[in-house]
């Protein structure tokens, strides 16, 4: 295996220290900068890049793909938790007041798109009939919010609701 910072990994699904990811980089505005130089990494170059598919910055160390954000979490709080939520729900901004510790819940509360198989394209938004329907979801029920002529007053109920009952909302 390649070894960085002369340090042999012999696992083949290497996990940084806290101490090793000290010795790797620089941290500086959600930006981690190389502290060595070996092969494709440049000293003091950026660290990374945007995976364009899912928006997050990844980096390689050690031939394993990593998530910016859960070694900039671990670099400055010691663990790697499963998930992090980006509080304003950019997943390349990686500034360590940006990211929380979360909860699947909590995570999918600060939600701001509709995924990509939504047939209407706006979060908490359904067709329903000739009009549409807004819904959330509260402690794992649906609530209906009404129905509404327009997908952007479907919207608005859906936006005020979700800041009413999701502890995890930003928007």
């Amino acid at each position: 295996h390649q070894q960085l910072t002369g340090v042999a990994m012999s696992e083949s699904n290497f996990t940084p220290t806290q101490a090793d990811l000290h010795n790797y980089f620089d941290y500086k505005d959600g930006v981690l900068y190389w502290k060595i130089s070996k092969k494709c990494v440049n000293k003091g170059g950026i660290a990374g890049h945007v995976d364009y598919s899912r928006p997050y910055v990844r980096i390689t160390i050690n031939r394993q793909k990593h998530l910016a954000h859960r070694l900039i979490y671990m670099m400055f709080h010691g663990s790697m938790p499963k998930i992090i939520d980006h509080i304003n729900g950019n997943p390349s901004d990686n500034r360590l007041c940006n990211l929380r510790l979360a909860d699947r819940s909590l995570n999918m509360q600060n939600q701001r798109r509709a995924r990509s198989d939504s047939a209407t394209g706006v979060l908490g938004v359904r067709k329903n009939g000739s009009g549409y329907r807004a819904e959330i979801r509260v402690g794992g029920k649906r609530i209906n919010l009404g129905t509404y002529p327009t997908t952007e007053l479907a919207h608005i109920a859906y936006v005020e609701a979700k800041r009413k009952h999701h502890e995890g909302c930003t928007i």
